[in-house]
């Protein structure tokens, strides 16, 4: 019997201007082992790449304006499109005839069931979209983050720093995984069937890095402790900032 083993390695904020390769290096060098895989959250390399719009300056239209009405929020976080700023993005990137098809299908499609057709017809990169207005670590608050460029390019040269294979990961926390990016060693399929769980996080858990390690051998009772304990604690801090900012009436 085999497992794999995620281990989720906590940075410092990383903004526009870090270089991704540098920090995997530094942060993984103390954890990581001949063999490992690592993986690395898409919105941050996109945030090293300066792939990011204000807030301020995205100007939001009718359209933009009623459609995120309509988009279905997972459990944490707001989703790709979940606020007024981040559908605008998406008409810009797309336009706006694209959104409508994808949101009419959708519309048509959602009360069977089936999930997933606004995506598929709107385009991946409006899946990549990410940001918040809240709930997120400075200097990443009110910017609307596209999806990472050059991302086999990105994920060769940490693989080039630090001797693993590297996969940069757009996961939620719907079991919705996507390889945005790779180095030639790496399996598509056996990162993203593996990653399901979102080892990264989704909200406050600050560990944009991780290793993926197989295993011989049957999974300890204790595997994911250390992640749960993360976890736990990053969603305890995303309902008390909730809770403040209901009390303050901004959300």
């Amino acid at each position: 019997m085999s497992y794999v083993k995620k281990i989720p390695i906590k940075t410092h904020v990383i903004t526009y201007g870090d270089e991704i390769a540098e920090v995997v290096d530094r942060y993984s060098k103390p954890h990581r082992q001949e063999g490992d895989v690592i993986i690395v959250s898409s919105k941050v390399v996109s945030i090293c790449q300066g792939r990011t719009v204000s807030f301020d300056d995205v100007k939001v239209g009718f359209w933009a304006n009623l459609l995120w009405r309509f988009v279905t929020k997972p459990q944490y976080g707001i989703g790709a499109i979940g606020l007024p700023e981040k559908m605008q993005a998406a008409i810009d990137l797309v336009g706006l005839p694209r959104i409508l098809l994808a949101a009419a299908a959708a519309a048509v499609t959602r009360p069977f069931g089936v999930r997933g057709v606004f995506y598929k017809i709107a385009g991946h990169g409006v899946a990549e979209i990410d940001g918040s207005r809240i709930l997120t670590f400075e200097p990443q608050i009110r910017l609307v983050v596209y999806g990472p460029e050059n991302g086999d390019e990105v994920a060769t040269a940490v693989r080039d720093v630090t001797g693993c294979e590297t996969a940069i990961i757009d996961a939620g926390d719907y079991g919705n995984v996507d390889v945005l990016g790779r180095s030639p060693g790496v399996d598509v399929d056996w990162v993203e069937e593996n990653c399901r769980d979102n080892p990264l996080g989704q909200t406050l858990e600050q560990t944009p890095v991780g290793l993926m390690r197989a295993m011989e051998g049957e999974p300890p009772a204790d595997l994911d402790d250390e992640r749960k304990r993360i976890r736990a604690e990053a969603i305890a801090e995303l309902e008390r900032q909730k809770r403040e900012l209901e009390e303050k009436g901004e959300l």
